[in-house]
């Protein structure tokens, strides 16, 4: 998916081309809502609400040939690229490495990790001309691991690792390469894994523990006329050092800040974690659990 804001004074990131993967749902649709655009079915909801414009390419981000028609579109129609947002991706369900196959690993490196490489390299002679930016979505677990997860933590962690190598090479053109490593947002996938989990509850319960410690109560801030707020589980509840899980416009949010403003960033890993990696928290592996997280 493409966008292009409209001239207008108040845009953040005002005549630039964005390129967003995956921008139909989740964490995507809220990038691509705060660019101020519209992809596919949001189209013709999001034309008459924000100033931009917008051209939604159906693209299988495993296809090469279908990345290459993709930025072949963008310029096409917009000619010139300035930002590339790489966030099509899959968790797949609890899998140990027993059940797991190396076609089952290569399918997931060919989405997760090389549809990134991809993009990159078809976008970035176009990210050269305009000294551009690419913001690739990564996970925390690619840096702390996850239970029943080791291809998932594998793409992860080597995106993480391909960003800070892609940020040497392409620093001489004056393009920044940044990535952004999300804990547990509350998206369509997380609830759909927790679904599909062996206890949900206990699934979604262990997903807010695991970001430390129990408060009573919390206000986030998210005005309540945002769809995450009315979807996400025990809104009065939190168990993370900021009480909550995390939304896909605070993803938005830090994706805007690296494409827009973040102009002496290069190579940073941005944890987006509500602090899941900090302070001591039950790390026993030896005791029974009802999810990956209990």
């Amino acid at each position: 998916m493409a966008t292009v804001p409209a001239p207008e004074t108040s845009l953040r990131y005002r005549d630039r081309v964005a390129i967003v993967t995956g921008g139909t749902k989740g964490i995507g649709e809220a990038i691509v809502r705060l660019f101020e655009e519209a992809a596919g079915d949001l189209e013709a909801e999001l034309s008459l609400s924000f100033p931009g414009n917008s051209v939604y390419v159906r693209c299988d981000v495993t296809s090469e040939e279908d990345i290459k028609r993709l930025i072949e579109v963008t310029l096409e129609r917009y000619g010139q690229i300035d930002c590339l947002v790489n966030n099509a991706g899959w968790h797949p369900p609890e899998q140990t490495i027993d059940d797991t196959s190396a076609e089952d690993f290569r399918n997931l490196l060919n989405l997760n990790l090389i549809g990134y490489f991809l993009a990159a390299k078809y976008a970035l002679p176009h990210l050269r001309k305009t000294k551009g930016n690419v913001v690739n979505i990564s996970s925390l677990v690619g840096l702390i691991g996850q239970n029943n997860a080791i291809p998932y933590v594998a793409t992860k962690g080597a995106i993480t690792s391909m960003t800070k190598a892609m940020a040497v090479d392409e620093s001489k053109y004056g393009v920044r390469v940044n990535g952004i490593s999300p804990g547990n947002i509350w998206t369509p996938l997380w609830e759909e894994l927790s679904s599909a989990s062996p206890n949900p509850e206990s699934m979604i319960k262990g997903g807010r523990d695991a970001q430390a410690h129990h408060m009573t109560q919390w206000y986030c801030g998210i005005p309540r006329c945002h769809g995450t707020w009315n979807a996400m589980p025990d809104k009065a509840h939190g168990y993370w050092l900021l009480g909550r899980m995390g939304t896909p416009e605070e993803c938005a949010q830090a994706t805007l800040y690296l494409a827009a403003e973040g102009t002496f960033c290069t190579g940073i890993d941005l944890l987006l974690s509500g602090g899941a990696e900090l302070n001591y928290a039950c790390k026993n592996q030896t005791v029974s659990r009802s999810s990956i997280y209990h």
